[in-house]
């Protein structure tokens, strides 16, 4: 299964994946558009700042043994054949105990429709909209082997260039 990884050392937080993934989740799919919708498209991401140098993307993990699944008192949370974690939004009330037992606090809470909302990995794309857009290539969607493999080939090119610089 695909997960979306954050590349610290690339993020600028420039906001650019909470734009885009509101877009995408917005009825008109364009930015215009969205701005002018009600209900107000929402964001599933969210950029932290963490240190005066860092940026951290926060989104849903779509936990192995996820806590809001077994929180949903609606039955409105489950999980997809391919692993993802997605609240159905017309069984959900909106009593936000998902919101309240999620670990990394990223289940938002839609005040205008009374729903919770989450990252769905875009499900009507090949590559979520926030990897896509993401100008310095911050977020990557890829397995856990292929990141890995990534990393340790990196690591071996930095290692290579120290030794010859």
């Amino acid at each position: 299964m695909k997960e979306i990884f954050v590349r610290l050392d690339r993020c600028v937080g420039c906001h650019t994946c909470e734009i885009v993934c509101a877009v995408e989740h917005s009825h008109s799919k364009t930015l215009f558009g969205a701005i002018a919708e009600h209900p107000t498209p929402k964001r599933r991401l969210f950029v932290e700042w963490v240190a005066p140098t860092h940026k951290l993307p926060v989104l849903c993990r779509h936990c192995e043994d996820a806590p809001c699944v077994h929180a949903c008192i609606s039955g409105a949370i489950s999980r997809t054949p391919e692993g993802v974690v997605i609240t159905d939004e017309d069984k959900c009330i909106g009593c936000w105990t998902c919101v309240m037992v999620c670990p990394y606090g990223v289940i938002g809470r839609h005040l205008e429709t009374h729903r919770a909302y989450r990252c769905d990995r875009c499900p009507d794309r090949d590559e979520p909209a926030c990897v896509s857009a993401c100008p310095t290539k911050a977020l990557v969607y890829r397995t856990v082997d292929e990141f890995s493999a990534d990393l340790r080939q990196e690591a071996a090119a930095e290692m290579l260039a120290g030794e010859r610089g």
